[in-house]
């Protein structure tokens, strides 16, 4: 990739048609503007929640731009940012905030409430007729540069790799930051993961970072459980077993789970949930379903055993905390990021990367850039 400088032509991931390939083409990008920064992205991760956009599950406008889960060096920055210069090496979130909303005050960034958050303007034009192009997830990351706010990125040294770091964009703040930020699970106590793929293999490290006691692992595919016992879980089932909650009330001393974390975006693994849950323990929402999906409850036993549901966006991640905090980790061998990657793609190869993630088989494909 050449040098991409502010207004200048770049290459970008185009997705024009809802579950059709996406198209590489010419497009153009804004300067940065006040409080904004550019970044010339070296590895894009291809999280699910890019397909799922790809695929029309929440719809949106079209054309757009996704990718979310980045890494790259900044190589211009707007006015009024500080802390950040062109050279950087940057990791590149989707976690976009104001600082000091009712949300950021209380630590919630993912949740800001600032408009900016809701309706930001595009920096994405079409090359040629300048129409612009919807900048998804406030990102648009499958592509050889973005421009960003500069609360969406944090800086590390050079030292690390690109495509391990841009994995703490997304999966690994969302999954550890599920255990240790959404639920705070405690030394001890029991777990449950259902769906065991990037956000789920990061739940299921962030139990055993925490000194879960138990941490059982749920799935319908037989190399995704094997992956869950690599990164740490204690024993595995298949979702569909009919006996699940018994062999999980086996496992966690008759008592059933203090938390089970819901990775998987189904409506059948939010309602297996309710049955895995010991007394005065928690539900965690982490996977986002397609929109209209629905699950039902029953409050009269959620409130006849003191049970809770807890919603964790992005696993209510400080990223300016968590992300140094977990290359902490990753540099002590403690956290295990360069097993999550499965393979390496070109930008051109991006929808051979969104295809080999929708077979099953790989846990995270990276998009690489030169």
């Amino acid at each position: 990739m050449g040098h991409v400088t502010k207004g200048q032509s770049m290459r970008a991931a185009v997705c024009r048609a809802f579950g059709e390939p996406l198209s590489v083409e010419d497009v153009d990008l804004d300067a940065p503007r006040g409080g904004e920064v550019q970044v010339a992205i070296r590895a894009c991760a291809i999280c699910h929640s890019d397909i799922a956009y790809a695929d029309g599950a929440w719809g949106g406008a079209l054309p757009a731009v996704y990718g979310h889960e980045a890494a790259g060096i900044v190589t211009d920055v707007g006015p009024g940012v500080q802390g950040l210069a062109p050279g950087q090496p940057v990791v590149v979130t989707l976690v976009r905030a104001c600082g000091h909303c009712r949300c950021c005050d209380a630590g919630q960034y993912a949740c800001c409430e600032a408009d900016f958050i809701r309706h930001p303007e595009t920096p994405l034009r079409a090359a040629g007729d300048g129409a612009p192009l919807a900048h998804g997830l406030n990102t648009g990351a499958f592509a050889e540069a973005v421009v960003v706010h500069a609360s969406q990125v944090v800086a590390i040294d050079e030292a690390l790799p690109m495509a391990t770091a841009s994995l703490l964009a997304c999966g690994v703040i969302t999954g550890v930051g599920a255990v240790a930020n959404t639920a705070r699970v405690r030394p001890g106590e029991d777990v449950v993961v259902i769906g065991t793929g990037g956000v789920g293999l990061n739940t299921v490290q962030g139990a055993r970072l925490a000194g879960a006691r138990s941490i059982v692992a749920v799935d319908i595919a037989e190399a995704k459980l094997e992956a869950a016992l690599r990164f740490g879980a204690t024993a595995t089932y298949y979702a569909t077993d009919a006996e699940l909650p018994e062999r999980v009330a086996a496992a966690t001393g008759g008592r059933g789970a203090d938390y089970v974390f819901v990775t998987a975006g189904a409506a059948a693994a939010f309602e297996l949930a309710p049955a895995l849950l010991a007394r005065g323990g928690a539900i965690v929402v982490v996977g986002m379903p397609p929109t209209g999906v629905q699950a039902a409850f029953d409050p009269g036993a959620l409130a006849g055993y003191g049970q809770r549901i807890l919603g964790s966006k992005m696993g209510d991640a400080s990223i300016r905390r968590d992300i140094p905090a977990l290359i902490a980790l990753y540099r002590q061998g403690r956290l295990r990021l360069d097993e999550l990657i499965s393979d390496r793609f070109p930008l051109d190869g991006i929808n051979d990367a969104i295809a080999g993630v929708k077979r099953g088989g790989a846990l995270r494909n990276v998009l690489v850039l030169d």
